[in-house]
């Protein structure tokens, strides 16, 4: 119940921090030359080709941008969710969209010497360039803390979201101990059991980087993979009823005659987007810099289709089953 107060007060923070880091960083830093900025492209990756080095590099800024559908997961505990939830994921990917732009460019400014940036001993180059824009430890160490701050509150809306999916199976009778997961205890209002689950398994595949921060990367990419299998599936239904004339449900929000056409340029960036998730940093990898996304996805998406075939598919009903019963 505290969760909109709370994250009112962190975008409020967010906001003034944006711009208390911005502005730091305009005066403070030693500014690159504009031609260089805008003109100048390295192929840090080897290899050998700019687009190339420049489509693998794009998910940078993919990935900023992804799970703008996290309040969808939770639409069942909004007022007028069909006619908010559209609006609301719209204006968050503009404005986070806009703010992102904005201090990419500032940081392309003032990064300065990009290799002391990559090496730096923090092991994070935005903490290298704090720390070069103000030539203070203090100063550096308050700028990251906003930042990490941040992190921790977003973690916090995903844990929010996750267990709502996670409760939404389990309702559905989609996942193993589904009577578990979907429990909401009396005076609650929420599903605590799918909650805390949610919770526990993210703190524990943290410490997994203590061990390998490849097998870290590797497992917390499927969440990269995985949302981009659920816009595609989504974004295809829609493509496929618009191109058969099948009629679209009622809805609040629409866009209109310029549906199909957002709908298949969407799916082709989706696709391009999801292909480069599974590249590797570099053409030759060694196997600590290889990219295991795609073993770990395969065998997911594997595992989930040997459940559905043998368990699932005699116990699934699905959200339409559901809404029906409640309605009767």
């Amino acid at each position: 119940r505290k969760l909109p107060l709370i994250e009112a007060i962190v975008l409020v923070i967010h906001v003034f921090a944006f711009f208390g880091i911005l502005v730091t960083l305009w005066v403070l830093s030693p500014r690159a030359d504009a031609k260089a900025v805008f003109t100048q492209f390295s192929d840090g990756g080897g290899w050998n080709s700019i687009g190339g080095s420049t489509l693998v590099g794009i998910l940078a800024g993919v990935l900023p941008l992804l799970g703008a559908d996290a309040a969808v997961h939770m639409s069942e505990e909004l007022h007028d969710a069909s006619r908010t939830l559209p609006r609301s994921m719209i204006m968050t990917t503009l404005f986070n969209g806009a703010f992102g732009w904005i201090m990419v460019i500032t940081y392309c400014f003032c990064i300065g010497n990009l290799e002391e940036v990559i090496t730096s001993p923090t092991g994070q180059p935005f903490m290298q360039v704090f720390y070069n824009s103000t030539q203070s430890v203090s100063s550096a160490t308050a700028m990251a803390s906003v930042i990490v701050v941040m992190i921790a509150f977003s973690n916090l809306t995903m844990v929010s979201t996750s267990s709502r999916q996670l409760f939404a199976f389990a309702r559905d009778q989609a996942i193993p101990f589904s009577a578990w997961f979907s429990d909401v205890p009396a005076g609650w209002d929420a599903p605590i059991n799918a909650i805390l689950v949610t919770f526990l398994i993210s703190s524990l595949l943290s410490l997994i980087n203590i061990g390998s921060a490849v097998a870290l990367n590797s497992i917390t990419s499927l969440a990269t993979t995985g949302l981009l299998s659920s816009y595609m599936v989504s974004i295809g239904c829609m493509i496929w009823r618009r191109c058969t004339k099948s009629p679209l449900l009622p809805s609040k929000f629409s866009l209109g005659r310029w549906g199909l056409a957002i709908n298949i340029i969407s799916e082709a960036f989706l696709v391009l987007i999801f292909v480069l998730a599974f590249m590797p940093g570099n053409p030759n990898p060694t196997a600590s810099q290889m990219n295991w996304s795609i073993l770990i996805y395969g065998s997911v998406v594997l595992s989930s289709l040997v459940y559905y075939v043998f368990s699932g598919t005699h116990r699934y009903e699905g959200p339409v089953a559901y809404v029906r019963m409640l309605v009767q």
